[in-house]
């Protein structure tokens, strides 16, 4: 079922162009196909044992895509879709097959406004429904506007939960370690706080938070050692790609490599006793989306990163980590989520062109 999955476009509007351009590499042609179009406003996909792929679009719709078709799963919570807020990522663990359960972040209406929340539900047997949900985490307390809400869903190896949460628009929060804004959080697969989180048992800290001072996580990804990594949006320069360690504070908007939008200085410089330096930085900004590491081949290791502004998949490599190539075609159109598959080939969601795509590597 996979191999016809792989090889089949699923198209949900008519009349869409077919934008299959293949992608220069530093290996050669990279072939790229267009598995399903018609997406409106893709956030994240996630592959189910047996070659189904979930979709999430911002709207509030959790489609499966089969080699029969694509249709919307139901249950899904009411979402809040003011600016980028919406219907966010979703994460297959990696016991479905036995369990069915899967999680998604939402950005959820609060008191005072809206805030990332996590969602575990049962997929049902046929696929068709989510059942048996709750809401297992949302962020405290509620934030006005529609920016920033992060977020992404990670799997620990030990089974843990790591979720990213943007400041919200509120910088000075994310020094606030009273609120959830502009952390990365750890709870257990029920959202109950695991009692090796490094603010468990502070009564001025909120328990699940792992690390702070982010501005605006919306990649985050393991490497071979299982070592949580981001990627999040600075200002007018200065996107991050940070190696999350516990309790550590990654300096928003203290210390930063960018300048406000209005080009006045953020904060205090770039660096600052106490607080962790990026292990990589944009300037200008690319507006980094999600990432993923490469296991096996001659990119083994790699770290792949999508770009919303500048329509391309940074490929990062070597130590000190660098951007060493520019994955670009006319089918990288704002890249929102890229993952490498089953398959062992490299999967992205290109917002602009409303498409589920496959690389293959030569």
């Amino acid at each position: 079922m996979r191999q016809s999955l792989f090889a089949t476009l699923i198209a949900l509007a008519p009349a869409a162009p077919v934008l299959a351009q293949d992608i220069d590499s530093s290996l050669g042609a990279l072939q790229v196909a267009p598995v399903v179009q018609g997406l409106n406003d893709p956030w994240s996909f996630g592959f189910l044992p047996g070659g189904t792929v979930l979709i999430t679009e911002r709207g509030g719709r959790l489609l499966a895509a089969t080699p029969e078709g694509v249709s919307a799963v139901s249950g899904v919570p009411e979402v809040y879709t003011r600016g980028q807020g919406g219907l966010l990522d979703v994460l297959v663990p990696r016991d479905f097959a036995q369990s069915r359960e899967i999680f998604l972040s939402y950005s959820k209406r609060q008191r005072g406004g809206a805030g990332t929340a996590v969602l575990k539900a049962r997929l049902s047997e046929d696929g068709a429904r989510l059942e048996d949900t709750e809401t297992i985490f949302e962020m405290a307390p509620g934030s006005s506007g529609g920016r920033h809400f992060g977020s992404r869903l990670v799997e620990a190896r030990d089974g843990m939960l790591f979720v990213t949460i943007g400041e919200r628009g509120d910088r000075p929060a994310a020094q606030d370690l009273s609120r959830h804004n502009g952390s990365v959080i750890r709870i257990t697969r029920d959202g109950s706080v695991p009692s090796d989180n490094p603010f468990a048992g502070q009564s001025e800290a909120q328990p699940e938070i792992w690390s702070y001072g982010h501005r605006n996580p919306q990649g985050a990804a393991l490497d071979a050692q299982g070592q949580l990594w981001v990627a999040e949006h600075g200002a007018r320069g200065g996107d991050e790609v940070n190696r999350v360690e516990k309790g550590a504070n990654y300096g928003w908007p203290v210390i930063s490599y960018g300048r406000h939008y209005s080009g006045a200085k953020i904060g205090e410089g770039t660096e600052k006793p106490g607080m962790e330096q990026p292990v990589f930085y944009w300037d200008p900004s690319i507006a980094p989306s999600d990432m993923s590491f490469l296991a096996g081949g001659a990119w083994d290791g790699d770290l792949l990163v999508g770009s919303l502004k500048f329509d391309y998949i940074s490929r990062l490599s070597g130590t000190p980590l660098r951007e060493v190539e520019k994955l670009e075609s006319e089918a990288t159109l704002r890249v929102r989520d890229v993952d490498q598959g089953p398959d062992g080939q490299i999967w992205f969601l290109s917002e602009g062109n409303g498409t589920l795509y496959r690389a293959t590597l030569p």
